[in-house]
C-alpha cells in the first residue's frame, strides 16, 4: 500500500528545500526559475496520482502534516491551471467534512483569480508594483477587505504588506530592473501554461 502521507511530506520538503537554496542564491526572484519550476511540475504529478487514489488528500486521510503538504504542493502548481482549478473544488467540498480548511482555499481562490486575471478576494497575491514596492495584486470591494480576510483567519491587510515587505528583503528579493518586461514574460508564460486564452 502506497504511503501516500509520507511522499507529500517528501515531496513538499523537496519544494522547500529548492525554494530556500535558490534564495539564497538570487536565482529564484528572475522570472520562474526553470528548477523550481521543474520540481513543482514533478510534485503535481504526484498530487494527482494521490487524488486518484484517495480524492482530496485531507486530514483524515494523511494527517495534518500530509494534509499541509498536499496543499502546499497544490498552491506551487502554477504551471498547472487545470490541477489548481480542480484542487480548488476540492478543497470547497472537503471544508464541509473538516479534511481541509477556508484559509487554504482563500489562499488558492486568490492565486486563480490573479492568474486568471481577475481581482483576488482575500489580498493574498503579491507583487512588485510601479513604486518598487511589495503590494497585493487588485483587490475586489477593497472596502470589505479586512472582514473577510478576518472571515478565514488572516490577519489586517497592513500587517501582512509588512510581513510580505520585510520577508522579501530578508530574503534579498528586490524590484525588477525592468517591471514592463517582467510583466510582459509573465503574460507569456500564463498564455503558454494555459491562464489566459
Amino acid at each position: 500500500m502506497t504511503d501516500w502521507s509520507a511522499k507529500l511530506i517528501a515531496a513538499a520538503t523537496h519544494d522547500v528545500e529548492t525554494r530556500t537554496r535558490l534564495a539564497q542564491t538570487g536565482a529564484l526572484f528572475d522570472g520562474y526559475n526553470p528548477e523550481m519550476e521543474a520540481v513543482h511540475l514533478e510534485n503535481a504529478a504526484l498530487l494527482e496520482d494521490a487524488i486518484a487514489a484517495l480524492g482530496w488528500p485531507g486530514r483524515g486521510k494523511v494527517g495534518e502534516d500530509g494534509a499541509a503538504s498536499a496543499f502546499l504542493i497544490l498552491q506551487h502548481a502554477i504551471s498547472r491551471p487545470d490541477l489548481q482549478r480542480r484542487g480548488l473544488a476540492l478543497i470547497l467540498d472537503a471544508i464541509a467534512e473538516g479534511e481541509a480548511n477556508a484559509l487554504d482555499a482563500a489562499y488558492l481562490s486568490d492565486r486563480i483569480d490573479t492568474f486568471e486575471d481577475r481581482p483576488q478576494t482575500f489580498g493574498t497575491q503579491f507583487d512588485w508594483d510601479e513604486s518598487g514596492l511589495l503590494s497585493p495584486r487588485p483587490v475586489r470591494e477593497p472596502a470589505g477587505l479586512d472582514e473577510r480576510r478576518a472571515s478565514v483567519g488572516l490577519p489586517p491587510m497592513a500587517e501582512t504588506i509588512a510581513t510580505m515587505r520585510a520577508r522579501a528583503a530578508a530574503e534579498g528579493d528586490r524590484p525588477p530592473g525592468d517591471l514592463a518586461t517582467r510583466r510582459a514574460r509573465f503574460e507569456e508564460w500564463a498564455r503558454r501554461v494555459g491562464w489566459r486564452a
